[in-house]
């Protein structure tokens, strides 16, 4: 008798029917398979198979409730080229994900697990992954469990891992089009001391200067964030400037998240013969930049996304044209074309996924 967790069951099971992923909010579609491991006093333990999709339980003292104990990451896989389906920046994403696990003191992730976990996951829904410019989302998440409402000065000692998938369209609606975003030089983008963590926190202090900017003016898309007078990332992406000869971004630093495909960009970028340039910058220097470069943000939501606005102390800063420039655009193709196997894989970048 084949079990319901055996992949030849898997085989079996039908795939759930879906809406287009492009006519859908970005991550609302859910894939029907997911993997899990829990650690309990000791290392994670994984099935070493995918289990179907549902809901999880936990204690209503979970620590993870109380106390914030939940990092994740957000990694994708593409359709190739030849209608196979790779994951792209996979280790990356997994050595980010287990210097959060330490930084947050959660159980230690074994990185070899949380890779198995992720290709198993990934083959499991590999139907589901949609066609170019569609991608298959990956949602590798650690929450705390241990049930005691008394633990605010001790670290999980049970925790449960799963990933999760979902087929996605555009991060921003529209496509490829220019993005307008409002400066703020006040608020702080991350909490103090986990900026470079991929935790709930750091999205929770972006989220209100984010929905305030957008209640007051519908054009905005992201509040680009320039706490103390020098320019760090939106509260989804890093932020870039650009022209023929250079690219310009912050310096890393723990105030802010270390992007993975903002690496992958500058690793492009260097291929090209473009000088990059890691460091402060002033807002004072978008007027600059508004009359001869470029701008734009990079994440793995959003890949490489042009801005052609920027409102700043009650200016319009019209970057360039005001419409995709053509630095912007021939970065955002070398790493599509990386992604989707349509370039050879200079830097290792894909790891091949097969279906199950």
């Amino acid at each position: 008798m084949i079990g319901l967790y055996h992949p030849r069951a898997r085989g079996r099971c039908r795939m759930t029917k879906k809406p287009d992923p492009f006519t859908v909010p970005f991550g609302s579609i859910l894939c029907d398979w997911m993997t899990t491991a829990r650690a309990d006093d000791g290392p994670f333990v994984y099935r070493g198979s995918p289990e179907p999709f549902g809901d999880l339980s936990i204690s209503p003292a979970a620590h993870v409730l109380h106390y914030g104990s939940a990092i994740f990451e957000g990694l994708k896989a593409h359709r190739q080229v030849d209608g196979s389906v790779a994951i792209f920046r996979l280790d990356s994403h997994v050595a980010r994900m287990v210097t959060s696990a330490s930084r947050l003191r959660l159980p230690e992730i074994d990185p070899s697990l949380l890779h198995q976990m992720i290709v198993d996951a990934v083959a499991a829904n590999a139907d589901e992954v949609p066609d170019p410019p569609g991608s298959l989302y990956i949602r590798p998440t650690l929450i705390g469990t241990g049930a005691d409402i008394g633990a605010a000065a001790h670290p999980a000692s049970s925790a449960l891992l799963f990933v999760v998938n979902s087929p996605v369209g555009d991060y921003f609606k529209g496509g490829i089009r220019p993005l307008t975003l409002q400066l703020e030089t006040s608020t702080p983008r991350t909490v103090p001391q986990f900026g470079m963590v991929k935790c709930g926190a750091n999205y929770a202090m972006a989220l209100g200067p984010t929905l305030d900017a957008m209640a007051g003016n519908e054009a905005i898309d992201q509040v680009l964030f320039a706490t103390e007078g020098d320019i760090t990332e939106t509260g989804a992406s890093n932020f870039f400037l650009a022209d023929d000869e250079r690219i310009v971004t912050r310096h890393l630093d723990e105030s802010f998240l270390h992007g993975v495909t903002r690496d992958s960009v500058i690793q492009l970028a260097r291929h090209f013969g473009y000088e990059v340039e890691e460091r402060s910058i002033d807002p004072e220097e978008l007027v600059d930049w508004s009359e001869r470069g470029e701008a734009f943000l990079s994440g793995t939501a959003a890949g490489v996304a042009p801005v052609g606005t920027i409102l700043y102390s009650g200016k319009t800063l019209t970057i360039g044209t005001g419409q995709p420039g053509p630095n912007t655009l021939r970065l955002r193709q070398a790493l599509t074309d990386a992604q989707t196997g349509a370039a050879p894989d200079t830097f290792v970048w894909r790891t091949p996924v097969g279906s199950q």
